[in-house]
């Protein structure tokens, strides 16, 4: 099984177990325009819509916000080796909490447009 059908495999299950958990309610899974995203083929539940962000637009992306928290958090660190990093990684991760992962995707720009597009629940995990 080459990567790309394995990557596809493994999200249609997730996008599978994601909907039947979550029956009632629309959700919007926002995407970047990434090479395996666009190739994507694969069936999508009906309650799960795809939304692609503009190319080159990691602004939009609220996944890059968190990215910059940790390396903000690692900045000026220096590890012997790749487990010191992985400990320190797994301890900023873990340490996170539903507040600050909430917003640091909750950005303005984003909720309005989801708002004039008509959608007011957004659920954060």
């Amino acid at each position: 099984m080459n990567l790309a059908l394995n990557d596809t495999v493994c999200m249609e299950k997730y996008l599978e177990l994601f909907a039947e958990k979550y029956p009632d309610d629309l959700h919007i899974i926002q995407l970047d325009n990434g090479p395996l995203h666009q190739s994507l083929n694969m069936s999508i539940p009906e309650n799960i819509i795809f939304l692609f962000q503009p190319p080159y637009s990691p602004e939009l992306n609220p996944i890059e916000r968190l990215w910059l928290e940790i390396k903000r958090k690692l900045k000026w660190e220096i590890f012997e080796n790749l487990e010191q990093l992985r400990k320190r990684l797994t301890s900023i991760i873990t340490g996170l909490t539903s507040q600050t992962i909430e917003s640091l995707g909750g950005w303005d720009v984003i909720l309005k447009a989801l708002l004039k597009a008509g959608i007011s629940s957004i659920i954060y995990f």
